[in-house]
This record gives C-alpha cells, structure tokens and sequence, in this order.
C-alpha cells in the first residue's frame, strides 16, 4: 500500500509543470559614475510593446526596457540606462529621458510604484505630478504625439546573448564588441548624447594617463636656419658659409686624384730643388769674380 502511494505521489510531480521564476532584479548604486547592478543571469527576452518603437521584458520582475539600442531600467523613483543587458547602469535625469520611454503605457511596468494606482494603464505615466510643474512646463507636449508616424523599433543586440556569467564582459570591452557587431546608429537625439556620455567616462582615465607621460628632458638641438642675406646695392644673395667640418670633408681627395697629384707634386719638388742649386752656384761664381777683381 506504502509503495502505491509513493508511485502515486512521484507521478504528480512529474506531471504537474514547475512554477515559473522570473528574473531577479537588485539594484545597488554605486559610484562615482552613479551606476547600479541588475542581477540577470542572461540576455532577457524582449516583447514589442503594440503601437511604440519599445520593447519590454515580460520575464524580468523589474521595469525593464528596450528603446533605440539602449536599455532603460525604472526603479526607486528614477530612470537608468545602459548599453548591455547587465548594467552597468547610469542614472538619467528626469529632464533628460527620451520621449518614447516617457510614453510607455502603465500595463508594461511589471513593478509599478504605488503612485501608479489608479492611472489609466493603457496611458502613459503622470510624470507631471511625480516631477512638478517646472518639469512639465519644460518638457510641455511629451505625452502628444502623432500614432500613424512612429518610428521604427531598433533590432535586438542579439550578439549579447553568448555573454553569460563569467563571460560577460568588462567596461573597456563592451563599446569594443558593441561596434564590431552590432551597426545600427540610434536616431533619438536624446539616445546619441546618453552613448556619448558613457562613452567619455570610459575614455576619461585612459586620456588622463596620456597627458601625464613624462616630456623629453634631453632634445635633440635644431640647426637655425639664417636669414638670407644680400650684397649691398646688387640684391644678390650672398652665398651662406658651409659648417668647417663639412667644408673639409668635401675638399678631402679620393685615393684616384691622390695617385694623380702624387707624382706632379714630385715633379714640383724635383724642379724646385734643381732651380735652388742653380741659383747657389751662380751666387758662387759672382764671388768668385768679386774676388778676383779686387773686390
């Protein structure tokens, strides 16, 4: 009877489904750069939101988004973003939040704020009375727009999914493998300035390192260059003089020309002594003939 019943119990729970457990969503923030962490153990699947150039995570407990190649995170009364499913994550003012995302219906946030209760949920947010009235007198018309002309949603980075654990990469990685594969250019104004600023935060140590390197303390000298000079009353240059050691190496003959001068300069000398000697006898003789006249 004992064994009955076990066989019984092993085949409910073989038959009945296990529960569904969403993703897990813990935010921390951190500085300086003011980014959070969201504990997803892989890429997230992404749904369309009907009629918005939006995607959400039905399977993420968190409010979680997807608009023009970046991913926006709602949580604790303030808007994220980020370039990679993982974070990390940077803080986005109010001011600054894209239209699209400010659009995005109530029914689409899995963890509304309390403050959410009785909105409509196929409307956007009140963001009006969640920021104050300076908000919405500057950012005046963000819930009015044209539903026959939205633009169209961005492709999924689908390359980010064979990044898991601890293959998910670091910082200075992920602008790296963002260009190498995935090549669309967001067209929100708002989307570009976002990538520009992370971008700078990452390239901001690396800049400063560069402008530290030590300069050479020993250059080499450079030779002035004279200003041309004229002769008076001519305008012709005149001629600037070579440096002496150069000088002296272009007069210096080749072993040829030596062999050449060689023997002219022993014909020179040669000549030079037989014209000395001529010279001395004919000096003797005149005092020979000094003497003989009595001189």
């Amino acid at each position: 009877m004992k064994t009955k019943l076990f066989g019984l119990f092993v085949m409910l729970l073989l038959l009945c489904p296990a529960p569904y457990v969403k993703a897990q969503v813990s935010i921390g923030i951190g500085l300086p750069n003011l980014s959070i962490g969201i504990n997803l153990p892989m890429y997230p699947t992404l749904a369309p939101v009907p009629g918005y150039p939006v995607y959400y995570a039905p399977q993420v407990d968190g409010n979680y988004f997807f608009y023009d190649s970046m991913y926006w995170v709602y949580q604790g009364d303030n808007w994220y973003a980020s370039s990679w499913y993982n974070g990390p994550w940077a803080f986005v003012d109010p001011m600054s939040v894209p239209l699209f995302v400010l659009r995005i219906p109530v029914r689409y946030y899995q963890q509304p704020p309390a403050y959410f209760r009785g909105w409509q949920s196929n409307a956007p947010p009140r963001w009006g009375q969640q920021w104050g009235n300076d908000w919405e007198h500057r950012r005046s018309g963000w819930d009015r727009w044209n539903h026959k002309a939205v633009p169209t949603r961005a492709p999924e980075p689908t390359y980010q999914r064979q990044y898991t654990g601890d293959r998910y990469p670091h910082v200075e990685q992920q602008r790296e493998l963002r260009n190498q594969s995935y090549r669309y250019q967001p067209r929100d104004k708002a989307v570009r300035q976002h990538i520009q600023q992370q971008s700078g935060q990452i390239n901001q140590q690396p800049a400063q390192r560069v402008r530290q390197e030590p300069q050479n303390r020993n250059p080499q000298p450079v030779e002035q260059q004279q200003p041309a000079q004229h002769r008076p009353g001519t305008g012709q240059p005149v001629p600037q003089q070579q440096n002496p050691a150069v000088h002296e190496q272009r007069q210096q003959p080749t072993p040829q020309q030596r062999e050449q001068q060689a023997p002219r300069a022993q014909g020179q000398q040669e000549r030079g002594a037989v014209q000395d000697s001529g010279h001395d006898r004919g000096q003797g003789r005149d005092k020979e003939d000094d003497r003989g006249r009595g001189r």
